[in-house]
């Protein structure tokens, strides 16, 4: 099946296409705004900004780094903090404080204007000082539970075995094959 992928972002696109590996990605890059809300609020409206733009099914996904201690922030709006206190400093943010949280992805599919889907994958974990290589910023300070390595230090092959993307496009996916 032929899915419109709805990003700027080449390494999502390119974890999403290694997941969704029976099905055929179409990228498109439209500007679409950053709203303000829950997760699903946020997935919901830029899947619906998204379908009115294209004119066809379409999905969109947004990533949130969550920390139990800030009950739930930064949350959606991790790019704000990455771009105005930076990855580096981030995790100074929770000194003396627990330092525990998640990553969640929310997907969005808009199989209309009026109808559109969501779906949503989590991993716990902690959060670190940086390390590791530079994939996408905050995988650099995560480390899921279980495990001894950061997101940045996984191959994208284990990352994607236990990702958050992964859990969320696995609930996409399941929904496609019953379609």
């Amino acid at each position: 099946m032929k899915l419109v992928f709805v990003t700027g972002n080449a390494q999502k696109l390119n974890e999403a296409a290694r997941i969704l590996k029976k099905h055929e990605l179409i990228n498109e890059s439209i500007d679409i705004p950053e709203f303000q809300g829950t997760s699903k609020e946020i997935v919901i409206a830029k899947a619906k900004l998204a379908y009115q733009k294209l004119k066809k099914p379409c999905f969109v996904d947004d990533t949130s780094l969550c920390f139990n201690a800030w009950n739930g922030l930064p949350g959606p709006y991790i790019k704000d903090f990455l771009r105005f206190v930076g990855v580096e400093k981030l995790p100074s943010l929770l000194d003396g404080k627990d330092n525990s949280g998640y990553v969640l992805c929310s997907i969005g599919y808009a199989k209309s204007e009026d109808e559109i889907l969501f779906f949503e994958g989590r991993i716990n974990g902690k959060i670190v000082s940086v390390g590791g290589s530079d994939r996408f910023q905050f995988d650099r300070i995560f480390i899921p539970n279980g495990h001894d390595k950061r997101f940045s230090e996984m191959t994208i092959e284990e990352k994607n075995k236990i990702s958050h993307r992964k859990k969320a496009f696995e609930a996409f996916n399941a929904f496609l094959e019953d379609e």
